[in-house]
């Protein structure tokens, strides 16, 4: 007996393969929870970012394949969010209490703070504005974490930004969306690749070559894109009425 081709619905195969792309951030999440355990803070973040890479793809390929109407009986909304707050909150805390970002005493306080507060951001009926902004720190504490790392702060420096970020949750500030925000959408998707590539470079460079003349330049370019981001998220916030 032959399968039927003609009888499959290709598009509802489809709509579950960008379920089966969003769930694979988790499988992503649990391989950085390994890392850090092995004490591998540049492997956590590999896998954070490939799973940061599929956060940015899936929404588009939901809406491509109508994931909604073939596939009603599964909320890809709160898939996503599941997903997030495990790569977005939980993992990143996690390496703030493991690699020792924090003094001693606030090891736990302020990662068990981050769980606390990241529950009312994805709990927050209007997180995002019309125009795709979000309002408030969108617990992206994979990036503050990132930061961290890379710029190698001192722990009473982290603690003083993620207390900011804290406070900022509530705090109608906008954050752009760097693939959904239609304002200067071309020019964010650049720096977005620019941020992103070297980010990768900054990341697996060990921390006494990182201002040798190439990864210099690198670290210019990677903090000039910050600045693109935080001039953009500055602008809509003081410039525009809220939406």
């Amino acid at each position: 007996m032959f399968l039927n081709l003609e009888k499959i619905n290709k598009n509802k195969i489809a709509a579950w393969a960008v379920h089966g792309f969003t769930g694979s951030g988790a499988v992503l999440g649990f391989l950085a929870i390994i890392a850090i355990l092995n004490s591998d803070a540049v492997g956590a973040f590999l896998w954070l970012g490939l799973a940061l890479l599929i956060d940015g793809l899936d929404g588009t390929l939901a809406r491509k394949v109508k994931v909604t109407e073939q596939t009603p009986n599964i909320d890809g909304t709160i898939l996503d969010s599941v997903i997030d707050y495990l790569n977005y909150v939980i993992i990143p805390s996690l390496m703030i209490y493991w690699f020792g970002m924090v003094p001693g005493i606030l090891e736990i306080v302020l990662p068990a703070a981050i769980f606390l507060v990241s529950l009312f951001t994805f709990a927050n009926l209007q997180m995002k504005t019309e125009d795709y902004y979000f309002r408030g720190f969108p617990a992206v504490w994979n990036i503050v974490v990132l930061y961290f790392f890379i710029l190698g702060t001192h722990e009473y420096i982290n603690v003083a930004v993620i207390i900011i970020c804290l406070i900022l949750t509530f705090v109608p500030i906008k954050f752009v969306h760097p693939l959904r925000v239609k304002e200067l959408r071309n020019l964010t998707i650049f720096f977005t690749i620019i941020w992103s590539a070297t980010t990768l470079k900054l990341v697996t460079t060990p921390s006494s070559k990182i201002f040798m003349i190439d990864s210099t330049i690198i670290f210019i370019l990677w903090a000039l894109t910050s600045i693109y981001f935080a001039v953009i998220c500055w602008g809509r916030s003081v410039k525009k009425p809220e939406n």
